[in-house]
C-alpha cells in the first residue's frame, strides 16, 4: 500500500537502536502485500546507524550504506571505485573474488578518466533542451501506443503493449536500429539484467548485441543517418567503443523506463487520491509526479563502490579495497531527507532523490527517461480514464530477480466505450 497505516508504522522503531556490532546479512525480502516497499529490515538498519558492516556469504564483511547523506557522499567521492573487478556483491552467486572487467563502452563500470572519455561525446546528445526537443515524437509514440491497445481491447498487459514499446522505439530511433529488431534487443536486455540467468546465457545475450551493433556501426560509418551513432562516427571512438556504448544505452534506456511506466501505473491504481492529482497536475505537478514516483518506487535499487584508498566515513573507517553496498532503495526513503517518506506525494518536491543516482555516474539518459514518462503517465490515464487492474493487486507478477525492479507483466482492463 502506499499510505502508511498505525501497523506499518509500528514495524520501524521510531528511535535509533543500539548500534550493531556484528555485521548484518543483506535484506532482500519486501513486506508481503507492499510491493512497493522496501524490505522492513532496511528501515531497521536505518534508523540505527546509516552505515553499518554488511556480511558477506564467503570473506570478510563489507559495508552497507543506507542513509540519504552516506549513500550520496560515496556516490560523490572519487576515493571509491565504480569498476566491476573490484567489487564484491553478497548476492547469491556473485563470485566471492570479484565481478569480471566492464565490458567495451560499459560506462558504469569504468572509472575517469577513461569514464570521461567516452561520456563526453554522448553527454551533449542527452542534453534536457535536446531530450524536451524529441517531445512530439515521443507523443506520437505514445499515442500509437495508446491506439493499439483501444483496438486491441481490454484486457491487455500494459508492460508488453505501453510500458516496453515507448522506451523501445525512441531509443531504436537515437540509435538508428529499425524498430523491427526491438525484440531481439529486449529479449538479450532482460537476460543481461536477470540475477537469475546463467552467467553462459548472459554472455552470448551479451555477444549478440555487441555483433549486431558492430555491424550497426559499419553501416552508419559508410551511410550515416540522422541519429546518435552517426553523430558519433566524427568522434574519436573507435567501432568497438561505439557498438559497446550502443550496448549500454540500450541496455540503460529500456529497461529501466519500461519498469517505472509499469511500476508507476501499478502504484497509481493502487491509490486513487494520487492518481486524481496527476490527473488534475499542471506542467509542474506532471514534472514533481515523475520525480516523487522514481523516489518512491527506486527500481534501480542496489549500487557498489570499493574503497581505493582508506576512507573515514559517518566516523567509521573504510579499508582499501572494502566494498561499499548502496541502498539506493533505503535511501530515497529516509526520513531524514524525505519527510513521511513511505507515503507517495505527488505533490511533494523530490529534489535530491537518488532514482537516477548522482556523481559522475549519474544516469546519462534521465532527461529521456524524464520526457518519457512526462508525456507517457497523464496519456494512459486521459484515454483510458476507467483503467483499472485486471487481477487482484496480490496476483500481480513481480520480478525481484533482476537489477531493475518492476513487474513481469501488469493485466489492466477498462470499460468499453
Amino acid at each position: 500500500m502506499q499510505h502508511r497505516t498505525p501497523e506499518h508504522a509500528a514495524e520501524r522503531p521510531t528511535e535509533p537502536g543500539p548500534g550493531r556490532s556484528e555485521p548484518v546479512p543483506f535484506p532482500r525480502d519486501r513486506p508481503k502485500g507492499c510491493p512497493f516497499d522496501p524490505p522492513t529490515e532496511l528501515a531497521h538498519i536505518r534508523a540505527e546507524r546509516p552505515l553499518v558492516r554488511l556480511a558477506y556469504p564467503d570473506g570478510p564483511p563489507g559495508w552497507l550504506a543506507t542513509g540519504h547523506a552516506v549513500v550520496r557522499a560515496v556516490l560523490a567521492d572519487p576515493r571509491f571505485s565504480g569498476r566491476y573487478e573490484l567489487l564484491r556483491l553478497p548476492f547469491p552467486g556473485m563470485p566471492a573474488e570479484g565481478l569480471p572487467p566492464a565490458p567495451i563502452g560499459d560506462l558504469t563500470g569504468i572509472d575517469p578518466p577513461e569514464h570521461t572519455r567516452l561520456r563526453k561525446p554522448l553527454a551533449g546528445k542527452f542534453t534536457v533542451r535536446r531530450m524536451r526537443l524529441l517531445t512530439e515524437r515521443v507523443e506520437q509514440i505514445t499515442a500509437e501506443c495508446l491506439d493499439a491497445m483501444a483496438e486491441h481491447g481490454p484486457p491487455v498487459d500494459l508492460l508488453t503493449m505501453y510500458a516496453q514499446p515507448i522506451p523501445t522505439m525512441m531509443i531504436c530511433e537515437l540509435l538508428g536500429a529499425p524498430y523491427a529488431d526491438h525484440a531481439f534487443f529486449r529479449r538479450h536486455t532482460e537476460t543481461l539484467i536477470s540475477q537469475s540467468a546463467p552467467g553462459a546465457e548472459q554472455e552470448a545475450a551479451l555477444a549478440a548485441i555487441h555483433e549486431y551493433l558492430g555491424e550497426l556501426v559499419l553501416a552508419k560509418r559508410a551511410n550515416p543517418t540522422d541519429d546518435l551513432l552517426s553523430d558519433l562516427t566524427d568522434t574519436d571512438l573507435t567501432d568497438a567503443e561505439l557498438a559497446g556504448v550502443g550496448g549500454f544505452l540500450l541496455g540503460a534506456g529500456l529497461d529501466t523506463t519500461a519498469s517505472m511506466l509499469a511500476l508507476g501505473t501499478f502504484a497509481l491504481l493502487r491509490d486513487p487520491d494520487q492518481l486524481a492529482a496527476l490527473r488534475t497536475g499542471d506542467g509542474d505537478g506532471i514534472d514533481r509526479a515523475v520525480e516523487e514516483l522514481m523516489r518512491y518506487l527506486a527500481i534501480a535499487e542496489t549500487g557498489a563502490r570499493a574503497a581505493l584508498e582508506d576512507v573515514e566515513l559517518d566516523g567509521q573507517l573504510i579499508k582499501a579495497g572494502e566494498t561499499v553496498v548502496l541502498s539506493l532503495l533505503a535511501a530515497n526513503r529516509d526520513p531524514e531527507r524525505f519527510p513521511d517518506p513511505d507515503t507517495l506525494d505527488l505533490r511533494r518536491n523530490a529534489t535530491g532523490h537518488l532514482g537516477f543516482g548522482h556523481g559522475v555516474h549519474q544516469c546519462l539518459g534521465q532527461q529521456l527517461a524524464r520526457v518519457e514518462m512526462r508525456v507517457a503517465f497523464p496519456a494512459l490515464f486521459a484515454r483510458f480514464p476507467t483503467l483499472r487492474l485486471a487481477v487482484p493487486p496480490e496476483e500481480v507478477p513481480l520480478r525481484s530477480a533482476a537489477n531493475i525492479y518492476g513487474v513481469r507483466g501488469l493485466p489492466v482492463t477498462w470499460d468499453g466505450v
